[in-house]
């Protein structure tokens, strides 16, 4: 008996030494605000006690876009729709609850009330009263659900790769997200992140492998590990996910424009065409060759559509 006991600590001793090996360590809150919150970031406290770092630029007298990423990104996605609207619109970007330097909750909700609601406290933040709401991924997700909910407040809805319609993928998440997906796993593995996972998950998401560079993935890397946002990710993938009906989004008259990658693993194209065939007021754009992020993988034509959209939504005055 005695020797078993030993034996057993033994094993124990040597899983607690390879877990100190092998766990990746948090990364440094201050050394990832200095490297991604430097300027124009802003850091605004939100009515419910939530910090989010965003960046409103642009013109101030153009038409607010309001932009949300996807699962597991962060508001850099949108760099190069922010850099091709910036001197017509009034842009702002920011780091979802459980995200980037935003960090996690204080609640420790991520349910989707609690991204709608932040939505809605952002805007009143920087008093911002009707805008363009776009998403990618899950990002769309939400921005449907918000417009479901404030349709009011919004001049037209974009829709990007949108998780939240009925539809099945064919064939497995890449790896990080099938790791995220399950119960057990998800639990030991938010303490071993190695690089490779999420430079894997980025290259499986996307069919323009020109943007997996070292630095997209280093970025995504570092802020997945700021203290706090691996306990998020996880109790955000253990949260139940709402899939919308079809009644609810036929009832949306925002006008929308729906746009989606061909190729995309993730959230297949029957997702988009399912979206395109229940919104009342919809504008549907595909592109062939482009997985789940058009946003960058397509960004010159991407941002030109949803250019002519907007001006075709907002015509000019000619009195002007």
């Amino acid at each position: 008996m005695k020797w078993m006991l030993r034996i057993i600590g033994v094993l124990v001793a040597l899983l607690v030494i390879a877990f100190l090996f092998f766990r990746t360590p948090d990364t440094d809150t201050t050394e990832m605000r200095a490297k991604y919150g430097g300027e124009p970031s802003q850091f605004v406290e939100l009515s419910n006690g939530l910090t989010v770092h965003l960046r409103d630029e642009g013109a101030r007298d153009g038409m607010p876009i309001i932009l949300l990423h996807g699962s597991n990104a962060d508001l850099y996605t949108w760099q190069p729709w922010f850099e091709a609207l910036r001197a017509d619109y009034r842009v702002i970007r920011y780091d979802q609850r459980g995200h980037g330097l935003t960090g996690s909750a204080p609640d420790e909700d991520y349910t989707l009330a609690s991204f709608t609601n932040d939505l809605d406290l952002v805007a009143d933040a920087l008093g911002i009263e009707e805008f363009v709401l776009g998403g990618n991924s899950m990002g769309g997700w939400i921005s449907a659900g918000y417009a479901l909910e404030h349709s009011d407040r919004l001049a037209g809805l974009v829709l990007v790769d949108a998780s939240g319609a009925p539809i099945q993928r064919d064939g497995p998440p890449p790896l990080g997200f099938r790791i995220a997906q399950t119960p057990v796993l998800r639990d030991v593995a938010r303490h071993f992140m190695p690089r490779s996972i999420f430079e894997r998950s980025l290259s499986q998401s996307v069919s323009n492998q020109d943007i997996v560079t070292d630095a997209e993935v280093d970025r995504y890397w570092e802020l997945a590990r700021l203290p706090g946002n691996r306990r998020a990710t996880m109790q955000r993938f253990a949260t139940p996910r709402v899939v919308y009906s079809a009644d609810e989004i036929a009832a949306l008259e925002v006008p929308t424009l729906v746009m989606w990658g061909e190729e995309d693993a993730l959230i297949p194209l029957a997702a988009g065409e399912w979206y395109a065939e229940h919104l009342p007021n919809n504008t549907f754009v595909a592109y062939p060759e482009i997985g789940h992020i058009p946003q960058q993988e397509h960004a010159t034509q991407s941002v030109d559509d949803l250019r002519q959209w907007i001006e075709q939504l907002m015509p000019a005055d000619p009195d002007a």
